[in-house]
């Protein structure tokens, strides 16, 4: 069996191609230089000194996570294209696993370490366990997990290596991050992989993944997903704002003082935008219902939604939220709020019209109890689009698309 290996999770990059008795290639680079830039050029050079033939290969293995969000992307990637390509089946391997075979043979516990930022490790504890007293390739082994793993603070692994009373092999970046504060607060004897195992290698998750194979635990390129085990900095930085956003909203019933302000988000979201006048003029009928949802601290509107009345029914006539507050629930809170209100009036079915490209829109929509009934051809101009046209009912009944 062939085993083509991929690890792009730390600082490292790797590629490696082994048999189960033969390591046949591994090309690591730890420079300043992106994955991205490196990694198939790696495969490519690998694959151009030992003539191989991409077909020969019978699994692609790759370093699964935790790690950097970006590295892991750019491994997922690339293994998920060999993958689809060849039409091999995937090896996930976790990660700090492949780094705890880097440490084969040792009686120890091993406990690997990559950098999560914040005074935060990525971190597990494993053993070995060998299939005979003879430790040998030959004879087989069990990497088992004492600790799973998880991101923790230093100092919480730490303690729970004291409490596990054993000698302890750290490896990884994060090892060499903290080692003061390891050698430091560390009650059991530790020792640090030296330099030339400390870091992920390829090599390593190839070893590792012939036991996935062997037990028949692949998965397809296209069912593949890294495992991050916390969100991206970005998501979290975007879920800070979305909760700050909507603990600071009003939502209130729009004045002819907003209509400036709500023109302006009208005119940057749509192509063929009501006008100010428009807006005035419907706020000045009765059968009108119209909301913004202001900041409370700023008196920023953010965001309006608008309907029109007809006895029992009711037209969504607008939606819309400032470009730089999207995605932080507004658009929902807005719609809800419209529609709660508008209960208390009578009405019970509600009608609007949507791009059909607008994808998350209707997503919106579906979520609010919307459903799509049916399509109006060119509704749009600028550019040309059909309609999408979406129904919430309190009862069920049919209408006649005129």
């Amino acid at each position: 069996m062939r085993i083509l290996a991929i690890d792009s999770s730390g600082m490292t990059a790797s590629a490696a191609l082994a048999t189960e008795d033969r390591l046949e290639a591994v090309y690591s680079v730890n420079y300043h230089k992106t994955h991205s830039q490196t990694l198939v050029p790696m495969l490519e050079e690998i694959r151009k000194m030992t003539e191989l033939d991409l077909k020969t290969v019978d699994a692609i293995a790759v370093a699964g996570g935790p790690g950097s969000f970006t590295g892991l992307r750019i491994g997922s990637a690339t293994a998920k294209g060999l993958g689809l390509a060849l039409q091999k089946p995937l090896i996930h391997v976790p990660t700090l696993e492949g780094l705890a075979w880097n440490v084969w043979g040792t009686d120890s516990l091993i406990c690997p370490m990559m950098d999560a930022r914040r005074d935060q490790v990525y971190t597990a504890v494993y053993q070995f366990r060998y299939a005979s007293a003879e430790k040998s390739a030959a004879a087989g082994s069990c990497l088992e997990t004492v600790q799973e793993q998880e991101v923790v603070p230093v100092k919480e692994i730490i303690n729970r290596l004291n409490e596990l009373g054993r000698e302890v092999i750290v490896l990884g970046d994060g090892a060499v991050t903290y080692r003061e504060e390891i050698l430091a607060e560390c009650r059991v004897p530790v020792r640090f992989a030296p330099v030339h195992l400390m870091e992920q290698s390829a090599a390593s998750v190839a070893a590792c993944a012939f036991g996935y194979l062997a037990k028949g635990m692949t998965e397809t390129a296209a069912a593949h997903r890294p495992d991050y085990l916390r969100v991206s900095q970005a998501e979290r930085e975007r879920a800070l704002r979305k909760d700050k956003t909507r603990q600071n909203l009003i939502c209130r019933q729009m004045t002819q003082e907003d209509a400036d302000k709500v023109a302006a988000i009208e005119k940057e979201t749509f192509s063929d935008p009501w006008s100010r006048e428009s807006f005035l003029s419907s706020l000045s009928s009765p059968d009108t219902l119209y909301l913004v949802a202001e900041d409370g601290q700023s008196h920023r509107i953010v965001g309006y939604a608008g309907l029109l009345r007809s006895f029992e029914n009711a037209d969504i006539t607008n939606v819309a939220v400032l470009s730089s507050c999207r995605r932080c629930g507004i658009g929902s809170m807005l719609l809800r709020s419209l529609l709660d209100r508008a209960d208390e009036e009578g009405v019970e079915n509600y009608a609007l019209e949507v791009r059909e490209s607008n994808t998350a829109a209707i997503a919106l929509y579906e979520k609010m109890g919307f459903q799509k009934e049916g399509v109006r051809k060119d509704y749009y101009s600028r550019p040309r689009e059909n309609a999408v046209l979406m129904w919430k009912r309190k009862q069920k009944g049919t209408v006649t698309d005129e």
